[in-house]
């Protein structure tokens, strides 16, 4: 994709070719290009309309039905916020009060449309020519052109002093090497970041789930967000829109803990039911928070299995129930599973070397009964826990 081919799909011609790639989309990419061309588009045209169109259906799993009228590239896509994250983010900046907003690093602009959407008016600027260009094409198929000018800009010669709010999402990759995780080689760099809310003092920075809490600004709060049990991202909310000092926001099902995130939960047995948290829990450092929640306890200070003598409903863990409680012994798991007829295991794994896949070879399961194995430590030495699913 460039600007120019993007200005291409926009007129009567390109909007023709990208309805003709939507109806050819999922079938046989070389019979689709073909089909296209049959149809008079150009070779260039075409290709470039069966890339969004795969690129769309790609898509919907983070965009829905915006997706459709959506323009992408697969970098872009990949880093894009999803749009229920988002659409929460900008729903808790408006209810700050928030009513200007400039956005850094907008990308293909999933966090301006959701900002603009809650009457937010945002600024928005990107370094890449084409990605600004995408984001802008963006703002304008969702009929919010009105509410969000986009630029082609460094982020570091903004005036965020002009708005109530700044968003800033560094970029994380550089090509050539795949994901960056020192903060200092994100762009714009770490300085620069973490210089926004001196500035601004309502910034939200939106950073990889594996940040380091000790970057946390003083008094800002640390937020991790899963959805549907995938840690997606971390966030730093600043100055007054800081509510908590750690945070854990699942969606899918809606729920949020909070938390000091230096809380230490008891120790005691392994009790009748196992509860593993959602990565966003262990992330944020709320284990303890969680364990008080159910009334639970841990088996070993470092490992984040938490358990409880009764069953608790609860979102933020997979709760499974404890049939049995062995030293791990290769041989002696091997026979207990063949004497049960167990075929299908599902191994989870915290404090434990070994690797799932290679386990799975080495115990020859055959059977047609299912069972759930937690390799797991207590007391600092290996432990296998036998489960049923809840």
């Amino acid at each position: 994709m460039t600007p120019d081919l993007l200005r291409l799909l926009h007129t009567p011609e390109g909007l023709k070719a990208l309805a003709a790639a939507a109806e050819l989309a999922g079938g046989e990419p070389l019979a689709a290009a073909s089909a296209l061309r049959a149809r008079g588009f150009g070779a260039e045209l075409a290709a470039a309309a069966l890339t969004q169109a795969s690129l769309r259906g790609r898509a919907a799993g983070k965009f829905g039905a915006d997706a459709a009228g959506m323009f992408f590239t697969r970098a872009g896509l990949e880093q894009a916020t999803r749009a229920p994250v988002a659409a929460r983010r900008a729903a808790r900046l408006a209810a700050a009060g928030v009513e200007t907003l400039a956005d850094l690093g907008c990308g293909l602009g999933a966090d301006a449309l959701a900002a603009a959407r809650q009457g937010i008016s945002v600024y928005a600027v990107d370094a890449d020519p084409l990605t600004a260009a995408l984001a802008a094409a963006n703002a304008a198929a969702a009929g919010l052109a009105n509410r969000i000018t986009v630029e082609c800009a460094d982020a570091t010669t903004v005036p965020v002093e002009r708005y109530d709010a700044v968003f800033a999402d560094p970029a994380r990759r550089q090509a050539g090497r795949g994901r960056v995780f020192d903060p200092k080689a994100y762009s714009p760099p770490w300085d620069f970041v973490a210089g926004l809310p001196s500035r601004v003092p309502r910034t939200v920075l939106k950073l990889a789930p594996g940040i380091d809490h000790g970057l946390l600004p003083p008094g800002a709060e640390g937020e991790w967000v899963s959805v549907g049990g995938d840690l997606v991202e971390a966030a730093f909310w600043c100055g007054p829109l800081a509510t908590a000092p750690h945070r854990a926001t699942l969606i899918g099902p809606e729920a949020s803990l909070t938390g000091s995130g230096n809380k230490t939960a008891p120790v005691g047995p392994v009790g009748a039911w196992i509860y593993d948290p959602d990565p966003a829990v262990v992330r944020s450092h709320l284990v303890a928070e969680f364990a008080e929640s159910v009334g639970g306890w841990l088996a070993d200070p470092q490992i984040a299995y938490v358990y409880t003598d009764d069953p608790v409903d609860t979102p933020f863990a997979r709760r499974l129930e404890v049939t049995e409680v062995l030293p791990f012994s290769l041989k002696r798991l091997r026979a207990l599973l063949r004497e049960r007829g167990v075929g299908v295991l599902e191994i989870r794994k915290r404090g434990s070397a070994l690797v799932p896949d290679q386990l799975r070879k080495d115990l020859k399961l055959s059977g047609p009964n299912t069972a759930g194995l937690v390799l797991t430590r207590v007391d600092g030495a290996p432990v296998t826990l036998l489960t049923t699913t809840a």
